[in-house]
């Protein structure tokens, strides 16, 4: 028996812009998850016209729109949970003890992969204005049964 593959799409910090190419890295994906500091809500109206979307609230999501938005998210797709926040730096859990498998959160706009203690810490990076030099970028979750692996994906800008 096969398990079918599930890919996720990651997104953060897009500041109040949802990139033609970020549209296109997130064509064919279930879900996403946006991490935050998305600055205007136009941008998760355009990526629910893709996929279902989860989402948690940034240090720069302020308004009646936002209040709503949690500061952290638990989400499972089949054998694997996923603690989605927006800094790296409030995390209140050890992952591992709660049972994560994956942690993603962005805020840093640095891109990483990272497996730390068999939890997978993901960052997609900004798919937002660029900041400083760092690239454009958002990312993906390939999930198959149990296994799950992620990727960044740099953005021609």
């Amino acid at each position: 028996m096969t398990t079918s593959q599930i890919r996720i799409g990651l997104i953060s910090d897009t500041h109040g812009l949802v990139r033609d190419e970020a549209v296109e890295a997130m064509k064919g994906c279930q879900h996403i998850l946006h991490a935050g500091d998305i600055d205007e809500p136009e941008v998760l109206v355009k990526l629910r016209k893709l996929a279902p979307v989860t989402v948690v609230r940034g240090n720069n999501d302020r308004g009646s729109w936002a209040q709503a938005i949690p500061d952290y998210e638990v989400i499972e797709f089949g054998a694997v949970s996923v603690y989605l926040r927006h800094d790296e730096a409030e995390l209140d859990i050890d992952p591992r003890a709660a049972g994560f498998r994956v942690l993603m959160f962005g805020h840093s706009h640095q891109p990483r992969v990272e497996m730390r203690d068999g939890v997978l810490f993901v960052n997609p990076g900004s798919a937002g204005p660029r900041r400083f030099r760092l690239p454009v970028a958002v990312g993906e979750l390939l999930i198959s049964g149990d296994q799950v692996e992620a990727r960044i994906i740099e953005l021609g800008t």
